[in-house]
C-alpha cells in the first residue's frame, strides 16, 4: 500500500502534517478547499517537495531518499504538460526516453498506449490540433508507457466540461483496474468520482481530516466537510 504517516512540511505561512494509507490498486479521491494542502500532499509523494520528517512508503519501499525520477510513480497535471511543438506520438514517447530514442518495441508501446486511450490514428497531431479531452488522453498515455504502479493526478480535469470529466474519470478507473495501478486524484467536484473511488479523503489546513468510503465521507455531517460542500 501507499503509506504516509506524520509527513511534515513546513513553510513560513503553512504547516502540513499528513497521515493516510491507500491500499494497492485503490483509487482515492482527495477533496477539500483550495489552499488546503491537496497539491502539497501529491507533490510530497512525487518528490517535488521535501518533508522535514515522517514516513512515506509504497509497497514497503521508503520513497523519501529517492529523487522524483527514481520514484515508482507518474504524475498528471491540469495543464497536461505537453510540448506544443511535438506530436502526440512524440509527447507520449517522452515517457519512455527523454531524447525520443525509441526502438521498434518502444514505438509499438507508444502506439498501443494511444490506442488504449482512444487516440488511434491521431499520433501525428500536435496539441493545438487536439481538444482538451484529447490532450488529457495524451498525458494519460504518456503515464501508461512509463509503467509505474502509482499514479498521481492533480486537478487534471478542472478545465473540462462535466461530460468530459465523467469520461476521463471512467477512463482512469478502467486503466487502473486493467493495469493494477494505485491512483490518487485531487478534485474539486467529488460527485464526479461517483462509484469509481474506493476511498475519499478530506484535506484541509494541511491535514487529512477524514478518510473512508466516498458515501461515508460525503454523508458524515462533519461541519468542515459540510461547509466545503455548501450544506
Amino acid at each position: 500500500m501507499l503509506e504516509v504517516a506524520d509527513l511534515a512540511l513546513d513553510y513560513p505561512d503553512f504547516h502540513a502534517r499528513y497521515t493516510i494509507s491507500v491500499p494497492t490498486g485503490a483509487l482515492c479521491g482527495l477533496i477539500g478547499p483550495s489552499g488546503g494542502g491537496k497539491t502539497t500532499l501529491l507533490h510530497a509523494i512525487a518528490g517535488f517537495e521535501t518533508p522535514s520528517s515522517g514516513i512515506l512508503r509504497f509497497a514497503g519501499r521508503d520513497l523519501l531518499p529517492l529523487k522524483p525520477a527514481e520514484r515508482p510513480l507518474s504524475m498528471l497535471f491540469q495543464e497536461h504538460n505537453l510540448f506544443p511543438h511535438l506530436t502526440a506520438f512524440q509527447n507520449v514517447g517522452l515517457g519512455i526516453d527523454s531524447g525520443l530514442r525509441l526502438d521498434s518495441t518502444d514505438k509499438g508501446r507508444v502506439e498501443g498506449a494511444l490506442a488504449r486511450v482512444g487516440l488511434a490514428g491521431l499520433s501525428a497531431r500536435r496539441p493545438a490540433e487536439l481538444s482538451g479531452g484529447q490532450r488529457q488522453r495524451v498525458a494519460i498515455a504518456r503515464a501508461l508507457v512509463r509503467r509505474k504502479p502509482l499514479m498521481l493526478l492533480d486537478e487534471p480535469f478542472g478545465g473540462l466540461d462535466p461530460g468530459l470529466r465523467a469520461e476521463m474519470i471512467s477512463l482512469v478507473d478502467e486503466l487502473r483496474r486493467d493495469e493494477g495501478l494505485t491512483v490518487l486524484v485531487s478534485i474539486h467536484t467529488p460527485e464526479d468520482l461517483g462509484a469509481a473511488a474506493d476511498l475519499m479523503a478530506f484535506v484541509a489546513d494541511g491535514r487529512v481530516l477524514a478518510v473512508g468510503p466516498p458515501r461515508e465521507i460525503l454523508a458524515k455531517g462533519d461541519p468542515a466537510i459540510d461547509r466545503y460542500l455548501g450544506r
